[in-house]
């Protein structure tokens, strides 16, 4: 059965620097990044300033979750007292992942005489932990440090030793919340590079690749570290795809340029339709690929736009003199094509009959409080959110729209992004009476706090 996609975890990179954050930027990029349907955001944050709270809220108000990725420097003191009041105000604006690091498996990111003293990762978390537990403690979801795939230290690796040393010393509590990230781009390889992880592909070894076997440095990378978090910790994590990109060497600065040619176009639609379609369980995959384990939160494609003559701007979609990769329109196109919001409700009337099936059995749910689900989960966003409303009111809650059709009233916890506007008409044609509450969380909160 065909499927209308799930953007649900489609993202891409913003700009490389801290220098766009103004209210004119917000203009700008804000519709572009509806029309590519993004619900992520990966935004690089000063460490001496925080990004405006306006561009945020305008994001958020988008339904597109900002990542806030802290370049923080290894080997050098950091300020945690003025990091924890940028935490705290990020929380209450909205956020709700930070990355902490970059790439700490690579040689440029330490000192030569650092990097050749043994127990790097554990030396790594010296300086990631403190972060991370304040991070944890102000409200936020802290995300490992990206890798290098493979890596001057083995990232595969690398991970399962910081892993090990995480669960050692840290709280049952932040493992808990903690997330996990990698650069799944995919360079010249085939797009389903690495798929089914270390099971599949058993004799893979770091810096050893047998003849005719693969490893993690593809889009697949997702396989093989849920499978170490799974090995060191007895469960998988969340995780968060970066660089995706079917050329991403960019993401380094280095490498060649994507170009416009068909071949970038095909690959970059096939991740995004990875993504965004998943199979449905017991039914036949619509593309030729393996599914995308639901897992991973959000896919952020590489790379929106750059500044003029930056070593990223080749691989930037929109560039600065207003003209765009081919790939930015095919996307465009290809979404414009497909149904805005969830699968439409089957409320038609049966062959001969003047009434609604659904209005029949209308007033057997008083009030229904209506939330999206994702396909990683439930959002603890949103449960926060409603916790006030919901102890006033006991609505009846839940995540089916069929199940709304049965209620006198329905509250609509979304925007249009979530719910599009016909999914409600159909419900007020169901004879609902409809609410939508928009926003953040903290002003789904208020909204909520007052009815």
């Amino acid at each position: 059965m065909k499927q209308d996609p799930d953007t649900s975890r489609l993202g891409f990179h913003y700009y490389p620097d801290t220098l766009h954050y103004s209210h004119r930027d917000l203009q700008v990029w804000l519709p572009i990044l509806k029309s590519l349907r993004a619900s992520w955001l990966v935004l690089l944050a000063p460490l001496n300033r925080a990004i405006p709270e306006p561009f945020l809220r305008g994001l958020l108000e988008a339904n597109i979750q900002p990542v806030l990725h802290f370049l923080l420097p290894l080997e050098q003191p950091i300020d945690l007292d003025n990091l924890q009041l940028l935490f705290e105000n990020y929380v209450n604006w909205g956020v709700r992942y930070v990355i902490l690091f970059d790439r700490p498996n690579v040689r440029l990111a330490w000192s030569t005489q650092s990097w050749v003293q043994s127990d790097l990762a554990e030396r790594f978390l010296d300086y990631f932990l403190p972060p991370a537990e304040r991070a944890f403690h102000a409200g936020l979801t802290p995300v490992l440090a990206p890798l290098e795939p493979g890596g001057d230290y083995w990232d595969t690796a690398f991970l399962q030793a910081a892993l090990k040393g995480i669960q050692r010393r840290c709280s049952s509590d932040l493992l808990r919340a903690l997330t996990l990230s990698a650069y799944a781009w995919v360079e010249d390889r085939p797009l389903d590079w690495g798929a089914g992880g270390p099971e599949r592909w058993p004799k893979s070894r770091p810096y050893y690749l047998p003849a005719g076997h693969q490893d993690q440095r593809g889009f697949y990378i997702f396989d093989w570290y849920l499978a170490v978090a799974q090995a060191a910790l007895g469960d998988a994590l969340p995780i968060l795809l970066l660089g995706v990109n079917s050329r991403s060497q960019a993401v380094s600065g280095a490498g060649p340029s994507p170009g416009g040619g068909i071949e970038h176009v095909e690959k970059n639609l096939e991740l995004a339709r990875l993504v965004c379609a998943p199979p449905v369980e017991g039914e036949p995959a619509d593309q030729p690929y393996e599914a995308v384990s639901p897992r991973v939160l959000a896919c952020n494609f590489w790379l929106l736009t750059a500044l003029e003559d930056s070593p990223p701007m080749g691989h930037a979609w929109f560039q600065p003199d207003g003209s765009s990769l081919p790939v930015a329109a095919a996307f465009q196109e290809w979404l414009s094509s497909c149904p805005l919001g969830l699968p439409q409700l089957p409320l038609s009337f049966p062959e001969g009959s003047t009434q609604n099936p659904a209005q029949e059995s209308v007033q057997s749910v008083e009030h229904y409080l209506l939330l999206p689900l994702f396909d990683w989960g439930v959002s603890e966003w949103y449960l926060d959110a409603i916790r006030p409303f919901v102890i006033k009111h006991r609505p009846t809650i839940g995540f089916s729209l069929l199940e709304a059709a049965r209620a006198r009233r329905v509250t609509v916890i979304g925007g249009e992004q979530l719910f599009a506007e016909n999914v409600l008409e159909k419900l007020r044609n169901a004879g609902c009476r409809v609410e939508r509450i928009s926003g953040d969380g903290t002003e789904i909160a208020s909204i909520l706090a007052t009815l």
